[in-house]
């Protein structure tokens, strides 16, 4: 007897994270169709991200935020799978022809979390210790506290992260809450960061649900799991973000907030070394043109000289 057709396929990559993102998803999808989780499958994909891997490459080098996302958003287009799972934060700005974001899950704690075997706080750590981070933000935003910190490069997955930290790769570092929360972590913490003087990355702590964009059969099916609040929400960061050229050179931090058609989005972008930083903030009900808006706006500020320095 020919096996039926299953529910949904749902692309993911391995990490232990991005697996528990799509578990979630699959189990949301159940709950609100009414179908057992054996009906969506999941298959993963090693994207070039998780292939290249190497502490000293930036994600510039890597090429972008895309490398991330670019074999899953491929076999969506294809049609090998019908959903994509990802950290919205890791999705480009420019999307592939014929995909969209159709839905977001409630977004979950924005801050970065401060880890260290030693020091309770960024304050506590000695002159010279060194930090680990890999992300362009972190690095300034740590820079612009503590310029004498040294940064060293510190790639890889969570766990990854968590196992350099132990083995002394680096004093101290900084991950996202919201990862350490879905993988049970969230006990290493040693303590949590002021979005003020840590601006979350655009759309941090939202898990993003890709489908093709004339697909109205899979738009119907993840509609169930979009939360509009969060949804909103990552438009407006996403917005900025795209107006900031979104090129993973320059420092960007945002944070939306607000409902019922009335929202609040801050944003920043800061200099390699932290020193120099320019912010905005702005209110709208229109959640596409409030971030274009404050991107320009941050442009204005900076002058026309500041992505040029990234270029090239």
């Amino acid at each position: 007897m020919q096996s039926s057709a299953p529910f949904a396929r749902i692309g993911t990559r391995g990490s232990p994270l991005a697996l528990a993102q799509a578990h979630l998803v699959r189990s949301l999808l159940s709950q609100a169709h009414g179908v057992e989780e054996s009906a969506i499958l999941i298959d993963v994909f090693s994207t070039g991200g998780d292939r290249s891997q190497a502490d000293n490459l930036s994600l510039a080098t890597m090429g972008g935020k895309g490398v991330f996302t670019k074999e899953i958003d491929e076999a969506l287009l294809s049609g090998r799978i019908d959903i994509g799972v990802h950290s919205s934060k890791d999705v480009a700005t420019g999307l592939p022809e014929g995909m969209i974001l159709a839905a977001f899950l409630e977004r979950e704690d924005v801050r970065d979390a401060f880890l260290s075997v030693s020091v309770k706080d960024i304050d506590g750590l000695p002159q010279g210790a060194r930090f680990g981070t890999s992300s362009i933000r972190r690095a300034a935003q740590v820079r612009r506290l503590r310029p004498d910190l040294e940064i060293v490069p510190f790639r890889g997955n969570v766990h990854t992260r968590l196992q350099k930290l132990l083995g002394g790769v680096a004093d101290a570092t900084l991950l996202a809450m919201a990862g350490l929360n879905r993988l049970g972590e969230a006990h290493r913490v040693t303590s949590v960061l002021d979005v003020d003087n840590f601006m979350p990355a655009p759309a941090q702590g939202a898990i993003g649900i890709a489908i093709r964009s004339q697909d109205r059969r899979y738009a119907d099916i993840v509609a169930p799991l979009d939360h509009g609040q969060t949804h909103a929400a990552i438009a407006a960061e996403r917005a900025m973000l795209a107006v900031l050229d979104g090129s993973c050179r320059t420092p960007v931090g945002a944070l939306s907030s607000g409902a019922d058609g009335n929202y609040t989005l801050k944003g920043e972008i800061l200099s390699l070394d932290g020193q120099t930083t320019f912010r905005a903030e702005a209110a709208g009900r229109d959640p596409q043109r409030l971030g274009e808006s404050l991107g320009r706006d941050l442009l204005a500020q900076a002058g026309p000289g500041w992505l040029a320095q990234w270029q090239g």
